[in-house]
């Protein structure tokens, strides 16, 4: 188990410690050639090199909680609980620590590369020290536009840190967020991830003034607020019952608002699980049935004169294929000669050739004259290819 703050670690003395600024590549130590020189960069940083860190130091509570979350994965696939792990790690420590690093690599047979790998990519795995309470400003687009970053400014200036540094009473820990998924409500400041929507710098200060109260004001949607560390094991998937808030509302005017205008209007959508023969409601219409796949609907059979026929209707230059049996079957093409298995022949051959030419001619106008391509077809006798092959077939 981790060790927890002491007063000591609040006072002056302890300056920021352990709430110390996260590095960065500007504060990290640099050689006369502007070179980083400490073995330690601000991607590996969570590893700490100088101390790799030790699974020990997490009891066995925390070894009963990661044997759950695992279990829920399939048997072999322990590794992907590592997520949930880094959670629960964090939730013990308040951020992931170069223990926290060890512990999940030794319990699920990686690397503490692999796992830092992991840690470093997502934003909400924190690197260093997190306050009791994690502010998240937006200032994505539409939040930024609407005053997002003067709400951020603001804070900043009111508190007396910058972007992912904590007050020194470990009170507050103050980031900007790119994105909170909530563009209806902007714009929106979280705590602990529970939504304040609307915000202003106004309202927003007020709102940091309570938590340094010691006071818990309500979100506008969602639970009551928790601690960073409660709320991080919620998210591991670890859920304490009497934390729970089913009945909050966890959606207001603005979200619902298409969907009660579906329903006034009576638009609906097909689901996926409709099955063969089972019918949906159109969009503002009766019912329609799902044609089945095993039964297409019946089609009225089409001789080939008919789709030669049909060729005009469909526009100049689109070629109509005809099939070597329609083809055969069909009548012979104007212009060819011959009789017999060799007109059969022919025909197979330059079925298709005939109806492309008639489809290609469709759209032409009487006063462009005629071209080659009114010119008879050559027949069998005139064509050696088709003479060859005629004599291969009767023989």
């Amino acid at each position: 188990m981790s060790r927890p703050i002491t007063s000591h670690d609040m006072s002056a003395d302890s300056a920021l410690e352990p709430f110390a600024q996260q590095p960065t590549r500007e504060t990290l130590p640099t050689n006369a050639a502007g070179e980083i020189s400490d073995r330690t960069n601000f991607r590996t940083s969570v590893i700490n090199l100088d101390r790799p860190g030790d699974p020990n130091v997490f009891g066995d509570a925390v070894r009963a909680d990661a044997a759950e979350l695992i279990s829920r994965y399939p048997e072999g696939q322990a590794r992907s609980a590592l997520l949930p792990l880094l959670h629960l790690v964090q939730s013990e420590q308040g951020y992931v620590t170069p223990d926290g690093i060890a512990f999940c690599a030794d319990i699920l047979g990686l690397t503490k590369a692999q796992v830092a790998a992991v840690a470093t990519f997502y934003t909400m795995y924190k690197r260093s020290p997190t306050g009791e309470f994690l502010v998240s400003v937006c200032t994505n687009t539409l939040c930024g536009m609407l005053g997002g970053d003067e709400i951020f400014a603001t804070l900043k200036d009111q508190l007396g840190v910058g972007n992912n540094q904590t007050t020194r009473d470990g009170k507050i820990t103050l980031e900007h967020a790119e994105c909170l998924a909530a563009c209806d409500y902007a714009p929106v400041v979280t705590v602990n991830y529970e939504f304040f929507d609307n915000q202003t710098e106004a309202s927003a200060s007020g709102l940091v003034k309570q938590l340094q109260a010691g006071e818990r004001p309500a979100p506008t949607r969602g639970a009551p607020l928790c601690t960073f560390r409660q709320i991080e094991r919620q998210v591991a998937g670890l859920h304490d019952a009497a934390a729970l808030a089913p009945d909050a509302n966890g959606a207001g005017t603005p979200t619902l608002a298409g969907v009660n205008l579906a329903i006034e209007r009576g638009d609906t959508a097909p689901s996926y699980s409709l099955q063969d023969g089972e019918s949906v409601a159109g969009r503002r219409g009766p019912a329609q049935e799902v044609p089945s796949a095993a039964a297409p609907s019946a089609q009225p059979e089409t001789t080939p004169e008919d789709k030669v026929a049909a060729a005009p209707a469909a526009g100049r230059g689109e070629q109509l294929e005809l099939g070597a049996d329609d083809a055969g079957s069909g009548g012979a093409p104007e212009g060819s000669t011959g009789s017999g298995d060799e007109q059969k022949s022919t025909d197979t051959g330059r079925g298709g050739k005939a109806a492309r030419r008639s489809a290609g001619q469709a759209g032409k106008s009487e006063e462009e004259g005629p071209s080659e391509s009114d010119a008879p077809l050559e027949t069998a006798e005139s064509d050696p290819s088709h003479s060859t092959r005629t004599d291969t077939e009767k023989g």
